[in-house]
């Protein structure tokens, strides 16, 4: 990313995809695995266009220190450089939520996005995922990173140290994140969402670790830039950071349409080329993967599009 590639223009509407040429590859979310992939295929000269609606869930990340070589940046700032990247290259950008997917009987797709139709020989899908978070009383700016509720302890537990960390969830899943957390903090504290049954030994492990179970949560409320968590038997907590533990939602919808096999928490099953078990799609980042790290999504990125690139015929100067 150098300081001569230009701000991103201003996404508006399809353009160059409307002139009926098809593409070499439709790439669905703009995220960082969707925007490195147009990196690379505007670098091989390929015709792309990125399809976004603008809800990537890397522009929720205040500053990430495990960026390679950048000792931090906010997600916000990395998407608009990537876009900028992407487009330099000759990515076309479109804001627009693409609300199907086909594959015509010639084996290309076309895809309906701003009530217009794409056409594709190859489809990228990097749509991501949601987390589920708890609502915050007196939170009223919505889609704004706040950075008292974090979601990745792998990209920001350094962060915490020696705070006051507390994790919301079930016995199970939030009992799980605090044991990874207390790498960084003593002060580690569960309150819980759901009465389940403990998995055999987690109770022993969190009481050995010195890891707090508290009452059921009723609410949280911001109180400056920390949370303060309240119980249903009136304890009150203020935490310095909270991890919510209540899962997510994969968005893998456009691809389990076509028949596309998923893993049993909607992740997407692909191969070692990012292909899914639907021809020509291919899948990205945290709609396939576990572990949700920009890195992981970058070489998903890197391999899925030169696996494409090689696939569709040749385009010489």
């Amino acid at each position: 990313m150098t300081s001569e590639i230009a701000a991103p223009k201003e996404r508006t509407s399809l353009r160059r995809a409307d002139d009926g040429a098809i593409l070499d590859c439709l790439v669905i979310g703009g995220g960082p695995a969707g925007l490195l992939a147009a990196v690379y295929l505007g670098r091989y000269r390929r015709r792309i266009l990125v399809a976004d609606e603008g809800e990537s869930r890397a522009a929720q990340i205040p500053e990430s220190h495990n960026y390679p070589g950048i000792t931090g940046i906010g997600g916000r700032e990395l998407l608009r450089r990537l876009s900028a990247q992407a487009e330099h290259y000759g990515a076309e950008l479109v804001n627009g939520r693409v609300t199907s997917l086909h594959k015509h009987v010639d084996a290309t797709f076309v895809a309906t996005c701003n009530g217009r139709e794409i056409n594709a020989r190859c489809v990228l899908l990097a749509t991501g995922l949601v987390d589920v978070s708890p609502p915050i009383v007196d939170h009223v700016v919505e889609r704004q990173a706040l950075e008292a509720i974090r979601f990745c302890p792998i990209c920001d537990g350094y962060e915490a140290m020696d705070q006051r960390v507390g994790v919301v969830g079930d016995i199970n899943a939030a009992g799980r994140k605090a044991l990874f957390l207390r790498t960084y903090t003593r002060n580690v504290i569960v309150f819980l969402t759901d009465e389940v049954v403990a998995e055999d030994g987690l109770e022993e492990q969190l009481q050995k670790a010195g890891i707090q179970l508290m009452g059921k949560v009723k609410q949280l409320r911001q109180v400056q830039n920390k949370l303060a968590i309240e119980t249903q038997n009136g304890e009150c907590h203020q935490m310095d950071a909270v991890y919510p533990a209540l899962g997510c939602n994969v968005r893998s919808e456009l691809a389990t349409t076509l028949g596309a096999a998923v893993s049993e928490n909607g992740n997407l099953r692909v191969d070692d080329h990012q292909r899914t078990t639907v021809d020509g799609l291919y899948a990205a980042g945290d709609v396939v993967s576990d572990l949700h790290q920009l890195s992981v999504a970058f070489g998903h990125a890197a391999i899925a599009t030169t696996h494409i690139h090689n696939r569709l015929d040749p385009n010489p100067r």
